[in-house]
């Protein structure tokens, strides 16, 4: 049923938990704040061993973060948090993704540029200088590319799926020989940088720490799902470039929530239940997938009034609740939240105010958004011609 509804699978299930399969394994999905910190409290679900091998094999990595419980997962989560959260890391990639920015846009007036494809070769430029990784010159678009397909092929079948798999097993094997690099001497990163810190975690092998070090590189680069949104949201609604333009830094952030509430990127998010458990009245089997509704829930019109009406002034008045607002997940950082969730808010809103002062049109194009294709993207990837 997945295949064949996209994001609109869980949400067709209602609001109440409801008993489903998922790739033939029994299932209950569930929504809501109540139902986030049920799913995110670990005497409940247990990651291990709940994300399917094509997952694995493509978007995190086998031995990543996101399939660890308990102690060894806190360990391991509390070096993305020293190293993702951070106020003045996160200052340093957005004064890394401005320059980034500047580098290319210079080269923007009088062409057409997709949009999509262009902005995650910025982020990959930014986000590998401020990890501490080089790029051999002319390398840059490979692996923006690369990076791009392991989130485009993690859930479905067919030719976008093996390349995903493909693009993991090249990047895996240059970061591991990084890794190694690193680590006898032979390769120099600057001192405390994300590729400093990451591959000289002594409880890792090379290769999970390069599994690790792509988990830190390749969520920024998936921002570039969010540019291709963010300018599909000013082509929809025009005037959203004036109030971008009048509004300054609190309203690119409220903007930036909006665009990630409302746009779909990941539909749900799995774990298996520790034990027999009930929830709402509905028995959750020992080992069973218990699946959190992201997409549904963004969309509930109990947390969110007209939730089919783009609308960033929702977020002006308040932050969103931790357990409201779930495009990257629920619950507390210190434990299965994205830790990356204040660097993407942090770029989505530079990058909204950048495309709100460019000038620039939109040609004739596809810019349909399947929600049957997941991750979900404007067909055209967003063509735009600079002036």
């Amino acid at each position: 049923m997945m295949l064949l509804n996209g994001y609109s699978w869980l949400p067709g299930l209602g609001r109440t938990p409801a008993p489903t399969r998922l790739l033939g394994v029994r299932a209950t999905a569930l929504r809501g704040p109540d139902a986030v910190r049920f799913f995110y409290d670990e005497r409940h679900v247990r990651r291990h061993g709940a994300l399917p091998e094509p997952v694995r094999g493509t978007l995190t990595g086998k031995g990543a973060v996101h399939t660890l419980d308990g102690e060894d997962h806190h360990r391991r989560k509390a070096m993305f948090l020293a190293l993702l959260k951070e106020p003045a890391h996160i200052k340093r990639l957005a004064d890394e993704v401005d320059a980034a920015w500047d580098a290319a846009s210079a080269r923007w007036p009088g062409r057409k540029v997709i949009l999509f494809e262009e902005s995650g070769r910025i982020l990959t430029d930014a986000v590998c200088r401020w990890a501490g990784v080089q790029l051999p010159p002319g390398t840059l678009p490979r692996v923006a590319a690369d990076l791009q397909a392991m989130v485009d092929g993690f859930a479905t079948g067919g030719p976008r799926h093996w390349r995903a798999r493909r693009a993991r097993g090249r990047q895996e094997r240059q970061f591991q020989a990084l890794v190694s690099g690193v680590r006898d001497g032979s390769a120099v990163v600057p001192q405390g940088s994300a590729c400093d810190v990451v591959a000289r975690q002594p409880s890792l092998s090379p290769r999970t720490a390069a599994v690790e070090l792509l988990n830190i590189i390749r969520p920024t680069v998936a921002v570039s799902w969010f540019v291709a949104f963010t300018a599909h949201a000013l082509w929809r609604w025009p005037g959203q470039r004036q109030a971008l333009r009048d509004g300054g830094a609190e309203y690119a952030r409220a903007f930036a929530h909006e665009v990630r509430r409302f746009y779909p990127f990941a539909p749900f998010v799995g774990g298996r239940a520790v034990d027999t458990l009930t929830y709402g009245g509905v028995e959750i089997p020992k080992g069973s997938m218990v699946l959190l509704d992201i997409y549904g829930q963004n969309h509930d019109n109990l947390l969110w009034p007209d939730p089919y009406r783009f609308a960033p002034q929702r977020f002006l008045e308040r932050e969103p609740g931790q357990d409201d607002l779930i495009p990257q997940g629920g619950g507390d950082p210190a434990l299965h939240r994205c830790p990356g969730e204040d660097i993407t808010v942090t770029l989505m809103a530079q990058i909204a105010a950048r495309l709100a002062a460019l000038d620039y049109e939109v040609p004739p194009q596809d810019l349909e958004i399947s929600l049957r294709r997941i991750p979900a993207l404007p067909r055209s990837r967003v063509v735009i011609r600079v002036r």
